[in-house]
């Protein structure tokens, strides 16, 4: 399944020039606000016609310019769901999903409906009306509706974008699961470094209308860029849950070689998890060091550092066979004579890490 974008728009004095392809998995279109990334969704959705170049999915084509294709919205096959969950106020959560499978027996067939339900574990939910669900149950529901409407792409425009932390913490394991599960490709809008380490396989930088950089989510998300802040740069680290604590509610993650410890996960032993590990949280020290609270001392070797900026610079780290970044002072480089095949250790706070 592969989506293939090359198109070409002007709104106004803002014009779209983007060309990239998706398949499985989530591919998260990243950006800052008015760097065009909605409007792109639209094009992809067919809600906006493109003023030229060429648009496929799975080798069907859905527009090309020089031909005069456009195939319309509806006839596309793809959900969308919005930053806003848009249900239905004079019906049932049952109702609300009801609708997309619906909109699927004119078409190809709907998906299975228990099924949908308990990926987004919403079957206590079924007999209430929207305005009894909190912000993330308004947006699984949103969610299970496209694809109640069996797409062949699921598409989402900021869907935490309204939703506070507690939600946004509530809603994110069941797109992890979503992602893991449902056998469609995921284009997925962002402006959040957090929410796309946590789920993007792939990410499409968009700049100015403009993809200005492409890859997948460990490599794009560790490098600084006029997008991606130093602040927010570093690691993608994908691990197993190996074991959980009761006494001190620590997890143990394994990566690698390398056991990660990190706040209490509500997740089930074997189960595969995703760490963003800011470069800014890596101190760096040239031998173990002790009497510390950090519970992350990883021994690591030097793969390389960076060119220095703003007095800092990107020490990248191979700690038992995953990739670390540190981000330290040209001074402190120094100081500690660091080199590339140096051997350090790596000293990470458990409550810096983002899962």
């Amino acid at each position: 399944m592969s989506l293939e974008v090359d198109i070409r728009h002007r709104l106004g004095a803002f014009s779209i020039e983007a060309a990239f392809s998706a398949s499985k998995g989530v591919t998260a279109l990243f950006g800052r606000s008015g760097s065009g990334k909605t409007s792109l969704i639209n094009i992809i959705a067919g809600l906006i016609r493109p003023q030229s170049g060429r648009l496929a999915f799975n080798g069907d084509v859905l527009f090309e310019g020089d031909n005069r294709v456009f195939v319309p919205a509806h006839r596309r096959r793809f959900g969308y769901v919005f930053q806003e969950a848009r249900l239905f106020p004079h019906l049932s959560v049952r109702h609300n999903l009801g609708y997309g499978r619906w909109f699927a027996r004119r078409s190809h067939g709907g998906a299975d409906f228990n099924r949908i339900v308990d990926l987004l574990g919403v079957k206590a939910l079924l007999d209430r009306a929207p305005s009894n669900l909190s912000g993330g149950e308004k947006q699984r529901i949103a969610i299970g509706r496209a694809l109640l409407s069996n797409p062949r792409l699921l598409l989402m425009d900021e869907p935490m974008a309204a939703l506070d932390e507690e939600r946004k913490a509530e809603i994110l394991p069941y797109l992890e699961r979503l992602r893991d599960e449902a056998d469609i490709p995921i284009i997925y809008v962002s402006h959040s470094v957090a929410e796309v380490a946590r789920l993007a396989t792939r990410v499409i930088i968009l700049e100015n209308g403009r993809v200005s950089a492409s890859g997948d989510a460990a490599t794009i998300l560790s490098q600084p860029s006029s997008t991606i802040s130093r602040r927010e740069a570093g690691a993608v680290i994908d691990g197993i849950v190996e074991e959980t604590g009761a006494e001190h509610q620590i997890t143990l993650v394994r990566a690698g070689t390398a056991a990660i410890r990190v706040p209490h996960l509500d997740a089930a032993i074997g189960k595969g998890v995703r760490m963003h590990i800011a470069a800014r949280d890596v101190m760096l020290a040239t031998s173990r060091p002790e009497g510390l609270s950090a519970l992350n001392i990883l021994p690591a070797t030097i793969i390389e550092i960076g060119e220095p900026a703003q007095g800092m610079v990107d020490v990248r780290l191979d700690c038992g066979g995953v990739t670390i970044v540190s981000r330290i002072t040209i001074l402190s480089r120094d100081m500690l004579g660091l080199h590339a095949g140096k051997s350090v250790h790596a000293i990470i706070k458990s409550v810096a890490l983002d899962l």
